[in-house]
């Protein structure tokens, strides 16, 4: 019957061919939004761990979240630096890594912190960041750049860059009076990190000295030796990345950042902000997942059309069989074989598909959108998914198997030419 039924389709090939990309076109689909689904979830848990609260201007948990971590978005105030040095001084913390943002090189963003950054940051499974080449900023001018950022714009130890300020691709203005040189290269983390430009919070300020009310002071800038001998100590900060010294201290501090009086301050957790954050996408999810679910429906209706447009020119084969001695069942098992041949190389070629949408498209999304998106084999519910598809496939071939099961011998004999 198997033979029988591979022989039928190679003679109707190119309806057969149609069915088959329908139903390999759906489940592309479907395996492909699961996929990155997956992934942007688990990149964006991965890229901070161990870090307790998050403290900003007070505004939203998300918006906190996303220009903190993510570099999406800016921040609507900054935090004083008294506020830094009287949060520091708290019984119950460990360590504070501040973050200040607002300038760009080439459209990656520049984030001006210190040397705890690099000591008690984490991402992934609290692994922390190795240096790939060169060393930490040791000079007001010096700079680590992400492993992206070095990979993209072809830079090396000892190259000089230029930032530019504001975080648009369009910078209109740029620090080209005090170049930074690049002193390390950071190892690929599939975070954010390595997308950034980190220099020090001094070199935020040095940047700026030729500066005054956001607009550069016309004349001769002042020379690098002259901006190292000044006190470059930073007015105010974009966020803070906080550690404690006991978790079970995390809602009382919590609680007491956001009751700050001397200004309005906002502290975060971020497994409940990302969390969060994942509640306001969740309707995107499921609309994805509807439409996949639609477009594999669709690929199944197809392989039912196409069998059911097959079986009236068929009555004479279904007859010629019939007379040669086969049952009904036999003909009710012949095209419920066809379906489900038809609908297993759908799937087989939809797979391959993927794995190319995959291939082609895990560049252009860690590019535009920072998420990491790997080839991996399929795991346990991409097989589902595909186990279910191809029940699918049989049981839509059930309906075009039962008419013609209910064709008599004699329909077939007497049908006219």
């Amino acid at each position: 019957m198997i033979a029988l039924a591979w022989k039928s389709i190679r003679n109707r090939w190119p309806t057969a061919l149609l069915a088959v990309l329908a139903i390999a076109m759906s489940v592309a689909l479907i395996l492909t939004v699961e996929k990155i689904r997956r992934d942007a979830r688990n990149s964006f848990t991965q890229t901070i761990s161990g870090t307790d609260l998050i403290i900003g201007a007070r505004s939203g948990a998300v918006q906190l979240l996303l220009y903190s971590v993510f570099r999406i978005g800016n921040a609507t105030n900054n935090i004083s630096w008294e506020s830094v040095d009287d949060i520091k001084k708290r019984a119950a913390i460990d360590w504070i890594i501040p973050i200040s943002l607002g300038d760009s090189h080439a459209s990656f963003r520049v984030l001006g912190t210190n040397l705890d950054y690099f000591s008690h940051y984490r991402y992934a499974d609290k692994r922390s960041l190795e240096l790939a080449n060169g060393e930490l900023f040791d000079d007001v001018f010096d700079a680590v750049i992400g492993s992206e950022v070095a990979a993209k714009l072809n830079y090396k130890v000892d190259d000089q860059i230029v930032v530019a300020h504001g975080t648009g691709k369009a910078n209109l203005v740029v620090h080209d009076k005090q170049p930074f040189r690049v002193s390390g290269i950071l190892k690929a983390t599939g975070t954010p990190v390595d997308r950034a430009v980190h220099v020090s919070l001094e070199g935020i300020e040095a940047m700026h000295v030729d500066w005054q009310n956001g607009a550069a002071v016309k004349g001769e800038a002042t020379r690098a030796d002259t901006i190292r001998q000044m006190d470059l100590q930073p007015k105010a900060v974009t966020a803070l990345l906080v550690g404690l010294k006991s978790r079970a201290m995390v809602f009382r501090e919590q609680r007491a950042i956001n009751t700050y009086r001397a200004e309005p301050l906002l502290a975060i957790l971020p497994g409940v902000a990302l969390s969060e954050l994942w509640g306001l996408v969740s309707v995107a999810e499921i609309a994805l997942f509807i439409v996949s679910i639609c477009v594999v429906v669709a690929g199944l209706v197809n392989l039912i059309s196409v069998l059911l447009a097959g079986l009236n020119e068929r009555r004479r084969e279904m007859a010629v069989l019939r007379s040669a001695g086969a049952r009904p069942s036999h003909i009710f098992a012949l095209l419920c074989i066809e379906s489900t041949v038809l609908t297993l190389a759908g799937i087989v070629v939809g797979v391959v598909m993927h794995y190319v949408l995959i291939a082609l498209g895990s560049l252009f999304m860690q590019e535009k959108f920072g998420l990491s998106i790997a080839l991996a084999p399929p795991d346990g519910t991409d097989v589902k998914i595909l186990f279910t598809i191809a029940v699918a496939g049989l049981i839509a071939g059930c309906v075009p198997a039962l008419q013609a099961y209910r064709k008599s011998l004699s329909d077939g004999l007497s049908q006219r030419l």
